[in-house]
Formats: C-alpha cells, structure tokens, sequence
C-alpha cells in the first residue's frame, strides 16, 4: 500500500507539472501565433470595407472577425483585426452592404478542448514511452529504491512443520519464535526479549529455507522473502534505500517475519570487502542494515531470519548480540532424519512392497534434504522410463547412483582398457572387503558414466559416524590406492585412472598430518589454517612454519601414502586367485552386487583352504 501511494503522488507531481506547461505553451504560444497569422491593421480592414470586397463581419468584444469575398485578394480567408473606439462602424457596415453580427467573445467547448488536445498529445506521447522504457528496465528506474521482497501471508505458505523432516533441534529453537508470535503478551508480561534476528546456519540443502517458510506457516504472520543479493544494484545507495523500505514494509505489517537468503552477499565482513573490491555499496548496504536493526525496539513483533552456508565470512557487527543474537545450526540430518525427509517426499510416490525406505535411509549417511528429495524424483523418473506402475527398490538403488556416480553411458571400452579397469575397481573392493575399519562395498561397476569414471566402487556405511579413528583413515587411503596397486601387481605399470584416487588420498594424508596431528615426527600440532565451515573444504598451510617443517610434512605425508598403498598390495596379493576371478566376472557381467562380491570371496577362500 505504502509503495502504490509513493507512486501515484509520484505521478499527480509530474502530471500537474505538465498541465501547467502545456496551459502556458497554449496560451502563450499556440494561440498567440494562430492570432498573429490572421491578424490585419484597423486600416486595411476600413480599405477593404470600402472596396465592398469583405463578405461578412463577427463583431466582438475586443477583436473584429471578418472573411474576404471570393475571389478577393489576399489569405487566409478568414482575418482578424483589433477593435477600437469606432462610433461609425455600424454606419459604415450598413453602407457597405456587410452582413455582420454581434457575438460574446468565448471560444466554443470543442474549439478550446482541440486547442488542449493539439498543444497536449505530444507531451502526453513523450511522457507515457518515457515512463514504459525506465519501468522496463532492471524492474523500473523508478522503483530502485524499493526493495523487491515477495509479502506471503502466512497461511498461504502451505508449509508447516510436518513438511520438514530431519531437523531436529532446530525445530526446537524456532518454536520458541512461533510462540511469540502467536502470544506475544506472556513474553512481555515475564519481561522475555526475543531475539532480534535468528541466523540459520548449514550446509546447502539442508532445508534452511524451507525451515523460515514453515516457521511463518505455523505462526500465521505476513512472511517477507527476498536474497542478500536484490539489495545491491549498479547505482550507489540503491541497497540502503531498499533496506529502508523493507523495513518500513515490516513495521506496518508486524507481525512479520522478514527472510533474507543468503545473506553474505552484503553480510560480508566490511574489512574484507574493502580488501576484495574497495566496493562501498556493498558496506553501505551493510550498514544500513545493521542501522535498522539497532533501531528495532524490543518486542516488535517483527522477526529478522537470515539463511547462509558461510558464517564465517558473516561481519561480527552483524552476528552480535541485539542484531542476529541466536544462532540455529541446521546440519545434515541423521538416519531417522532422513527416514522422515524420504517419507515426505515419498508421500504421492506410489512404492512396491520391496522398497524400503528405512534401508534407503541407512544407506545414505551425509546426504542432505535436498539430495534425499533428488534421489526420490530420480527413481519416479526411473520407473516412468521402464514403464512401471511403482518405484521399486532398484529404481531407488539407481537413482543413488545415478546422484553419487553420475549417469551412465553407453561407451564401448576396447577389451584391453576393459580388463584394466575391471583390476582397478575389484582392486578397490578387495581392499574394502578384507580392511577391518571399511566400510562395505555395495557395488562395483565397469560401466562409464557421466563424470568421467570408467568404473567405480561404492561404498555405503551402515551408520552415522561422528568420529574417525587414524585405523579408519589409513584404511580409507588403502581402498582409495587399492586400484592403483591391482595395476601395478597384474600389469606392471599404472595408468591415469588412479589420478583422483591419488588426489584424494594425498588429501587425505595432509589433513592428518597438518590438522589432526596424526603423525609420529610432527607431534600433536596443527599446522594448517582455519579452513571454511561448510564449502572452504580445502586446507592451507600456514605462511609462518619454517622450511624444515615443510619438508618434514612432505615426508610425512609420503610416508602415509606409501605406506597406505603397500597395504593394498599385500592385501591384493595374498587374494590374488580371488582378484583373478572377480575381474573375469566382472569383465562378462559389468555389474556385481556387493552380497555377490563377499559370496565370490568366500567360495574361493574356502577353495583356497581345502
């Protein structure tokens, strides 16, 4: 309501304005010039009243309006002259023959509304395609300082708590919110302050969003959605204006709850924007938010959530207490977590009797709200293209894979490059079976997908895990260099495929070696930098470690590789009839199950013994 008046008190300025101007260009300026080029001198007009050459006369109050006989001399035909103090005119006019008359010197209605409407049209023209170009471009020029948040009542959201599965505490503590929202008086009258602002922190697809939205369902409150990023524009002081009339929007609709997405895209810490970019819209935006905040009053009924994956850039002006005071951690949800998630995705999905949900839940461990809600759209797209009339189990079991190793191919592999990555990936899940601290294999493939993987090896845990022990890390790089040693033992050499398997390994060691002080030489000490909560996965040397204790590292960390591969080898080579055989197997059929893979080992463990 607030911007629609703006608007038209906009307008009705620009509109008087214009009437004004086009009064002084009609009066000044059209009918001066019409009047002047059909005016004539009194005397010209006596000479032609004598010549007997004017048709007829209009006598007015202060001019004389008169035409010219056909075929009389001079144009237009139509003349005017100024009246004077002439006793003897009508004498004159009688002489003369002249028909005349006597008229009240008022334009007709017509005649005046042409004279507007000629003197108007162009600038009515000019103003209407002026204003349709400027409100076409960036959503209006003229509504820059106007911010573009979506007002969402809250019982029109259509989420409630029930559609957010596998949050768990965070439910909790935005409960509280809710509460006082509906019931605003108890908290006042026990002299409770709500927080300000509540920041919901997480990785992404954890259902931060999801969260604000069914937060506003359940309390029944106008909602204010809208990204960090829609503050800032081209034009300086755009972000501070639209920070401004957010706020103003939220104290009339209060309560409310305003939501801003991503909100390190102008949250970000001002000494690191200036460094990035010497940017200041950016800080200006910043402060302005942090300005409104401070002139909240307690108990306003509005509430300020906030979503970001990246806390740790956040400005500490901003996440102090009486700004975003409360922080609700949003992580990745755990197995009856995700049990919930599938359950609600999986509400309008018709399943067979087979597919389990529970399964599919424990199977999942670090998978987020939004990977669990692809997998099920994914397996309904599966059974769709098989022309089923349920998702079943393997449609479920593809679509996993289809999430963590991409889509397959239909690339023919020459037989030589077959074999190889068959040794490569059963080298992978030799290793994992016959490890104490592995996780299980579940499948191994020679079919190439979308990623770029000729083969791969899935493992899935069976539970949550919180901590890791070094035996289980130690194990993880031997299965990640398990293909890599099963080349080396059958052919030789080593080839290309085991690149990422390297990588990630190398990663791996540096990590417990500069992070989880996992080594004998170095002690336990951490060399490497704070890395990011959630998408800075990649650590960084400190600049202020000597060179010895770079070298050090190094060593350190070949040593864990090393070390991790000739476990591999000795593994691979005391089960070298079992990688024999599963590579064949593996060559004809492409595909074997985990439950297959352990049936194979044992048959010939047991051959072996006898």
């Amino acid at each position: 309501m607030a911007s629609n008046n703006k608007r038209k008190q906009f307008s009705l300025v620009y509109f008087v304005l214009m009437i004004f101007l086009v009064w002084i260009f009609n009066d000044m300026v059209f009918r001066p010039y019409i009047v002047k080029e059909t005016e004539v001198t009194y005397n010209q007009f006596l000479d032609y009243l004598e010549g007997k050459k004017i048709g007829s006369v209009t006598l007015g109050a202060d001019r004389i309006a008169f035409t010219l006989k056909d075929g009389a001399a001079g144009a237009p035909i139509v003349h005017n002259v100024v009246r004077v103090d002439d006793a003897q005119l009508v004498d004159r006019l009688i002489t003369s023959g002249v028909s005349f008359s006597a008229v009240k010197q008022t334009e007709g209605l017509l005649q005046s509304l042409m004279g507007w409407v000629i003197a108007f049209l162009p600038l009515i023209l000019i103003w209407y395609f002026m204003y349709k170009r400027m409100s076409g471009i960036g959503g209006g020029v003229l509504s820059f300082g106007k911010n573009n948040s979506q007002e969402i009542r809250g019982e029109k959201t259509g989420i409630k708590f029930s559609d957010v599965g596998g949050v768990g505490e965070a439910e909790v503590e935005l409960k509280e919110i809710i509460e006082y929202l509906k019931e605003p008086k108890r908290f006042i009258h026990l002299g409770a302050k709500l927080p300000k602002g509540v920041l919901l922190v997480g990785p992404p697809g954890t259902g931060k969003t999801l969260l604000a939205k069914a937060t506003a369902g359940e309390a029944g409150v106008s909602f204010f959605s809208l990204t960090g990023s829609s503050f800032v524009e081209m034009f300086v002081g755009v972000g501070a204006a639209r920070v401004r009339d957010l706020f103003e929007q939220a104290k009339k609709k209060a309560p409310c709850i305003v939501f801003i997405d991503e909100i390190d895209a102008i949250g970000q810490a001002r000494s690191t924007i200036a460094a990035m970019s010497g940017n200041s819209e950016r800080e200006n935006t910043l402060n302005q938010l942090l300005a409104e905040m401070d002139g909240f009053k307690p108990n306003t009924s509005v509430i300020i959530m906030a979503a970001t994956n990246r806390p740790e850039i956040l400005d500490q002006a901003l996440v102090r207490p009486g700004r975003f005071d409360r922080q609700v951690q949003v992580t990745l949800p755990t197995a009856e977590g995700r049990l919930e998630i599938l359950k609600i995705h999986a509400k309008d999905v018709p399943l067979e009797d087979e597919a389990d949900l529970a399964r599919m839940a424990k199977i999942t461990p670090g998978f987020s709200g939004a990977d669990l809600a692809n997998i099920v759209n994914e397996a309904s797209l599966l059974a769709v293209r098989r022309s089923a009339d349920k998702v079943g189990m393997q449609d479920l079991d593809l679509a996993i894979e289809r999430v963590v190793a991409g889509l397959q191919r239909k690339t023919t592999l020459s037989p030589e490059v077959r074999e190889k990555v068959a040794y490569h990936e059963v080298g992978h899940a030799l290793t994992a079976l016959y490890l104490t601290h592995s996780d299980p294999v579940h499948k191994i493939s020679i079919i190439p997908t979308a990623k770029g993987a000729l083969g791969y090896t899935m493992q899935l845990p069976e539970e949550d895990q919180y901590l890791t022990s070094e035996d289980e890390l130690r194990a993880r790089m031997a299965v990640m260099l398990g293909g890599r040693a099963a080349e080396l033992l059958i052919f030789g050499v080593s080839t290309t495929g085991a690149s990422n398997d390297l990588e990630r390994a190398s990663m791996l060691a540096r990590r417990m070696v500069t992070e989880f002080g996992m080594s004998r030489k170095l002690g336990p000490i951490r060399y490497s930098n704070p890395e990011g909560a959630y998408l800075q996965n990649q650590s960084s040397n400190r600049t202020d470690i000597s060179q010895e204790t770079l070298a050090c590292i190094d060593e350190e960390i070949r040593e864990l590789v090393t070390e991790a591969q000739n476990m591999s080898t000795s593994i691979l080579t005391e089960h070298r009839a079992a990688l024999d055989h599963i590579s064949k197997t593996l060559q004809e059929k492409e595909i074997i199950m985990g439950d297959e893979l352990r049936a194979i080992a044992k048959e010939i463990s047991a051959l072996e013994r006898a």
